[in-house]
């Protein structure tokens, strides 16, 4: 989540000072300043948790509803961001790649910024924003992974068991592979709100050093 609840180091400092300020275009987020005690205590949460003092623009936009933001706090912080069989650089990976098929700004620089926190060079990054999977820049097992993650989020009613077991063959487990669908399942939704929001990419002049 960023987008969707995004951690920034305190050494990414000088770069977080470029990022634009949250707005949306089509619907009013939430304010921190009329916030009731739950959400204020969900927002305290997710400083504490994220080590961030900024509320990133997606933040506010589930915060509309405190429930729904309760529930990606603990989805973020237990899967998204924390430890699963799926590394943090693969799912920043699938995250950027599918966010930019739904031509979601916001999510896909949000995610390419974590991406290349995660070691992803400029040309990966370049490469899955323009949906450019060059085999120079992936391993073979990240390409059927996201191929397969492409085909979910494109057409998923016509991914077969051929597919997985395609995954598979190059290298993943079927575990892996099902964590992918979680995570494409997960980006279709936040793309989808935070262009239904109309949040504008939070780095309008581009990533420094990223393009």
């Amino acid at each position: 989540m960023s987008s969707v609840i995004s951690s920034e180091p305190a050494n990414q400092e000088p770069a977080a000072r470029q990022r634009a300020a949250p707005s949306s275009a089509n619907l009013p987020m939430a304010d921190e300043r009329t916030a009731g005690e739950e959400l204020g205590a969900l927002f305290a949460r997710y400083r504490e948790r994220f080590g961030r003092s900024d509320l990133p623009g997606i933040v506010l936009c589930f915060a509309t509803n405190a429930a729904l933001l309760k529930g990606m706090l603990q989805i973020a912080e237990d899967f998204l961001f924390g430890a699963s069989l799926l590394s943090r650089r693969h799912k920043e990976m699938i995250a950027t790649y599918i966010s930019r098929q739904n031509a979601c700004p916001y999510c896909a620089d949000s995610h390419d910024a974590l991406l290349a926190m995660q070691g992803g060079s400029p040309e990966m990054i370049c490469a899955l924003q323009n949906g450019d999977l060059n085999p120079q820049l992936f391993t073979s097992a990240e390409l059927a992974l996201l191929e397969f993650a492409r085909k979910v989020n494109a057409n998923s009613s016509a991914v077969t068991r051929a597919d997985v077991e395609s995954a598979v063959q190059a290298g993943w487990t079927e575990a892996q592979v099902a964590e992918a669908v979680h995570i494409v399942g997960l980006f279709a939704a936040f793309n989808r709100i935070a262009n239904g929001f109309g949040l504008p990419s939070p780095w309008p002049d581009g990533l420094r050093d990223q393009r």
